[in-house]
């Protein structure tokens, strides 16, 4: 049996996945791999390196940073979440991110893209928390309007999302027969069209797959949903899922609001943890 977990993105929605991953840690829950899309990505990585509590400590310190996130940012650069700031200044001085551990712990840890020019996902396996891994966490991140294009191993890539929101049939093929999917919506969520599609139109001319993909999107997501919740229904998968709507932007930069959202994550997971472990044979 080889176990998996999924983490879906959203941006500051994460905040709900970091509460969860922080209790998994905190009991000792561990996975054979992951799979992190967008938000659950950067944030997902800190689960693999096992560092309880830094990713709700950094976003709640430095939410209302212009350096960190800002529509000045993004007006100057492209990229609403400062690049230096936050793959550079922020992992290697101020919040520290252990690479050392990240390397250690034996569990494989994939990112999710879009591939522009293709719009299909393009699945990535870190290896050390390094440079190179962290340009694949911030292609994975980078959602479309709000950042540059991602160059990197001759991909240009953007938000993972696009592509395969919660990549759970992936997992299922890479030999992952156990799996934990964590989503940032409730269990009656359904993904409408976009409504920025004329704006990604014009932005994204150039890349036409990109944007068949993204007008597409609702439609990949909903089926997903379905197929998750019929995974469920048969005791085939373990979802864990806000238990409301989180009423949460996902550019959020109230703390409060962060921790809130934080504190939901941990809650729903604390709830749950005896049926985890059961369903983990732990």
């Amino acid at each position: 049996m080889k176990t998996g977990l999924v983490l879906e993105g959203g941006g500051m929605r994460g905040m709900f996945t970091c509460g969860v991953l922080d209790v998994f840690m905190e009991n000792g829950i561990t996975f054979d791999g992951a799979v992190g899309v967008s938000a659950g990505a950067v944030f997902g990585c800190n689960y693999k390196s096992g560092q309880v509590g830094r990713p709700i400590r950094y976003n709640k310190k430095y939410c209302n940073d212009k350096r960190y996130m800002s529509v000045e940012s993004l007006v100057k650069t492209g990229d609403m979440f400062g690049v230096d700031f936050c793959y550079n200044v922020l992992p290697n001085e101020l919040d520290v991110f252990d690479r050392e551990a990240f390397k250690k712990n034996p569990m494989e840890f994939y990112v999710t893209a879009t591939n522009v020019e293709t719009g299909k996902a393009v699945f990535y396996k870190c290896s050390d928390g390094g440079e190179r891994d962290l340009m694949w966490m911030r292609a994975s991140a980078s959602m479309p309007l709000a950042a540059n294009i991602v160059e990197v191993d001759g991909y240009k890539l953007l938000d993972g999302g696009v592509a395969d929101s919660v990549p759970i049939r992936f997992f299922e093929k890479k030999g992952f027969d156990r799996n934990v999917v964590i989503l940032t919506q409730p269990k009656d969520y359904v993904k409408k069209s976009n409504k920025l599609l004329p704006v990604m139109q014009v932005k994204y001319a150039r890349y036409p797959k990109l944007v068949e993909a993204i007008g597409a999107r609702h439609v990949r997501y909903n089926l997903t949903s379905a197929y998750i919740d019929e995974k469920e229904a048969q005791g085939e998968l373990f979802v864990i899922r806000p238990e409301e709507g989180l009423d949460i932007s996902r550019t959020e930069n109230d703390p409060e609001v962060l921790e809130r959202v934080y504190q939901a994550g941990r809650k729903v997971c604390e709830d749950r943890l005896e049926e985890l472990k059961n369903y983990l044979g732990a």
